[in-house]
């Protein structure tokens, strides 16, 4: 048995033709796959942002109900380790930088062995104490110097992006092992994510000309750019997402010549999606998870061919990946995992999951059926909130710094008898460095998916958002969140 697990961050559904015919995205390689495989119309986030999701990936459980960004904790079970048992060969190649920064530690450690791509985003990598040769005076967003500094290694020399990089290492791997069986096999790429770099041939497809100053990292928060560089991140992100599937498509190409297509488990998805101008929004995380950012893209190509060029609405997310992954291996499912295995759906057998639970730390908790998706504003009356934390780091930094004397430890997480820090929480970790933005969640909201896909229109019926309140608090006692 072999399993590959593909993952693109920040990919939308909407951009991809699978998912919506009228879009002018170029993914060839992409349709192709889904062709072979079964389209999940119902696939949802868990936890966001990055980590957050990982954690919920690598665990099968959710990150956001005990804490925000963080590390694989000591008490993790995590689905490489059970693997290993099982004397399954894991192993990772990707160019995420977040998991060799503070706040990322450990998940890299749970595979046999891996590989990394450098470069991307902020990875401080090509170091130079001089200017990078390319710093533009005007520009709209944000532009960080250190990736100026890095991309000055791969400038238009394609193959050296860090994207193409990593696919170009998961096919070496693929030759070293041809024929290997008895693998898991993770290629995880950063792209599209921002900050949307790209060959200028990508850009050629979608905008050939633009006049505006250089703009490809947008500021988190309400659109501040005139009309046309909005268009332009659009095409941006849209050329970044085809730069990707070609490189996807070199990915499958080397499995059918090293005639390791066929019968090897193939799972495609993302992390979460991101907003380019939608609802008047740029970015991610401090708004309410409206399916732009939580409905995102999942193929599952089966080893024997099942239910290819088919389509589910059975609703799923990515805590379902490690029970899945287990399941084909013949592997036993820890107890602890929240997640419910997709090979019933493959077989047509009843499958116990109806509801999908989803947000983040500190900011929203939602839920959703497919029919109705409900997202729960946070309240500045809830208090206290903690984050429970083995390893008390975030996102670049240690979460309690402003006071530490009221962090308390103890035995507070029923699965396991480590001790862990329980820290008081004010405001979400991942909101630090943004202006207060409670206003883009002050409100809950209920949708009536089969009505209004789009969520524009907020269902008023006071019996419905009862009805989803009570599954909500139900679900939160299943999947053992803390009881503040």
């Amino acid at each position: 048995m072999r399993t590959i697990l593909v993952l693109m961050d920040t990919l939308r559904k909407d951009y991809l033709s699978t998912y919506n015919p009228t879009t002018n995205v170029l993914t060839p390689n992409l349709d192709a796959f889904a062709e072979d495989s079964l389209t999940f119309d119902n696939h949802y986030i868990g936890s966001t942002p990055c980590m957050p999701a990982r954690r919920d990936l690598m665990t099968g459980r959710l990150n956001f109900l005990e804490r925000s960004w963080g590390p694989i904790e000591p008490f993790d079970i995590t689905l490489p380790k059970v693997l290993a048992e099982q004397e399954v060969f894991s192993h990772l190649t990707t160019d995420h930088t977040h998991y060799f920064r503070l706040g990322g530690e450990g998940y890299i450690n749970q595979f046999t062995t891996w590989d990394f791509q450098r470069g991307q985003e902020g990875d401080p990598w090509h170091s130079i104490m001089r200017d990078p040769e390319w710093m533009p005076e005007q520009y709209h967003g944000r532009l960080r110097k250190q990736y100026q500094a890095n991309r000055e290694l791969w400038h238009e020399n394609e193959e050296a992006y860090p994207t193409p990089r990593t696919f170009a290492s998961a096919c070496d791997w693929l030759e070293t092992n041809k024929g290997e069986d008895d693998f898991f096999l993770q290629v995880e790429v950063f792209d599209p994510h921002e900050p949307f770099d790209v060959p200028q041939k990508y850009m050629d497809i979608y905008q050939k000309d633009y006049s505006g100053p250089f703009f490809e990292t947008p500021v988190y928060g309400e659109v501040d750019v005139p009309a046309e560089a909005e268009e332009y991140i659009r095409n941006r992100y849209s050329a970044l997402v085809t730069m990707t599937d070609v490189h996807f498509g070199r990915l499958i190409d080397k499995l059918k010549e090293t005639e390791m297509y066929e019968d090897t488990q193939i799972i495609v998805t993302s992390d979460h999606g991101y907003f380019l101008g939608d609802r008047e929004l740029f970015g991610k995380n401090y708004m309410h998870n409206f399916n732009e950012l939580a409905a995102i893209p999942l193929f599952v190509k089966h080893p024997q061919g099942k239910k290819a060029g088919e389509r589910t609405d059975e609703v799923t997310q990515n805590i379902d990946v490690m029970p899945t992954v287990l399941d084909a291996f013949g592997a036993t499912t820890p107890e602890e995992v929240q997640g419910a295995s997709w090979q019933p759906i493959f077989e047509d057998e009843p499958r116990d999951k109806s509801f999908a639970l989803y947000g983040a730390h500190g900011i929203t908790v939602n839920i959703t059926d497919g029919k109705y998706s409900y997202f729960r504003s946070p309240n500045e009356e809830n208090q206290p909130l903690f984050e429970y934390a083995g390893i008390p780091t975030t996102i670049r930094h240690y979460l309690g710094e402003a006071d530490p004397a009221a962090i308390q430890t103890g035995r507070f997480l029923a699965r396991t008898e480590f001790p862990v820090f329980k820290v008081p929480i004010k405001r979400a970790a991942i909101l630090d460095g943004l202006p207060d933005v409670s206003e883009y969640t002050k409100d809950s909201l209920l949708f009536d998916l089969k009505k209004d896909p789009m969520q524009q229109n907020p269902v008023i019926d006071p019996e419905i958002e009862e009805r989803y309140k009570t599954h909500l608090k139900t679900q939160l006692d299943i999947l053992e969140a803390p009881v503040e």
